[in-house]
């Protein structure tokens, strides 16, 4: 258990970094942030594959096209949804759905996976699911006041169900990738991420492709493909968020997979939060606000409850209803 939180922690501070580029790479399209750390990903996976080459041989086409689903799903279709959210309905709206994660994940693996990792008892992780709420509410003052502004409410919705569509691909990937893992305890976690890597090479370039094809109505104009204006910055922070955020991050995040009961390891994506936090604060050279303060106390506060609880098998929680 100790082990596992280590490395969801890990996970948290990697990922964190993904909130990095936006802010230093401000002239670039969303999509092309996507797709430059999708490729990095990929080809970093390249050489990486000939180290665990005898764990990938032994894969088999079915985990292969799990890998594919996988890295579809959780990898380029959740980051293009949110982008397109964003550039619908602006940052509040997005924010404030896909910041729900936390919870809809530890209820959903609560009631998908009890049976597996046994059930979290509804009335000791309902306090701890209450505090990472009213924290994520406190993190996210700034976008929940901003929502009363008036918006152009068809692009409005268009946001809205897009945030919907990425908050279900960000629900799905680490249900289902913790299944994979759960059920190849004797597989390695590191190749499951390389392998993740390797078939998110070719659909990320099959992305860029589209993205040129598409460069009138989706880029600014004049905007060169595929290094942008900053050329040296960009490839810099492609390749660290590629090895950091992608390959390391979801090494950490299997690792962490296959030690907690899915409906634990979902609240710690709140690590996630709180490391973009610090950076994006660290990096403005700011001091958070009070209510910020107060947010990251009760998501600190909710995991902590969280983790002391002990999964309940699902006979014994069959004896505690019949009795």
């Amino acid at each position: 258990m100790g082990t596992g939180v280590l490395f969801a922690l890990a996970a948290g501070l990697m990922w964190g970094m993904v909130f990095v580029a936006p802010l230093l790479l401000a002239d670039y399209p969303a999509a092309l942030l996507v797709v430059g750390r999708y490729m990095a990903f990929g080809l970093i996976a390249l050489p990486l594959a000939l180290i665990d080459r005898r764990a990938l041989r032994s894969l088999t086409r079915a985990d292969w096209w799990a890998a594919v689903k996988l890295s579809a799903i959780g990898n380029l279709l959740y980051y293009f949804c949110l982008a397109a959210a964003i550039q619908r309905a602006g940052g509040p709206l997005p924010t404030v759905i896909i910041g729900t994660l936390p919870v809809v994940i530890a209820i959903t693996a609560n009631l998908r996976n009890h049976r597996r990792d046994g059930r979290l008892p509804w009335r000791k992780l309902l306090p701890a699911l209450g505090l990472i709420a009213a924290g994520i509410a406190c993190v996210n003052q700034a976008e929940l006041a901003a929502l009363g502004v008036a918006v152009h409410w068809r692009r409005y919705a268009e946001g809205a169900g897009l945030a919907l569509v990425a908050l279900a691909c960000w629900t799905w990937y680490p249900i289902r990738n913790a299944d994979w893992l759960r059920s190849h305890r004797d597989r390695s976690p590191r190749a499951w991420a390389t392998a993740q890597g390797l078939v998110t090479l070719p659909m990320a370039l099959i992305a860029l492709a589209v993205l040129a094809l598409t460069q009138e109505l989706t880029l600014p104009v004049g905007f060169a493909l595929p290094w942008g204006p900053r050329p040296p910055v960009f490839i810099a922070l492609m390749v660290a968020i590629g090895l950091f955020a992608s390959w390391l991050g979801t090494l950490c995040w299997n690792e962490a997979s296959q030690r907690l009961p899915t409906a634990l390891a979902g609240q710690l994506i709140v690590f996630e939060t709180l490391a973009a936090l610090a950076y994006t604060f660290a990096i403005a050279a700011q001091l958070p606000p009070w209510l910020t303060v107060l947010g990251i106390a009760l998501l600190i506060a909710g995991v902590s409850s969280a983790l002391r609880i002990q999964p309940q098998l699902a006979g014994a929680d069959e004896r505690a209803l019949n009795h």
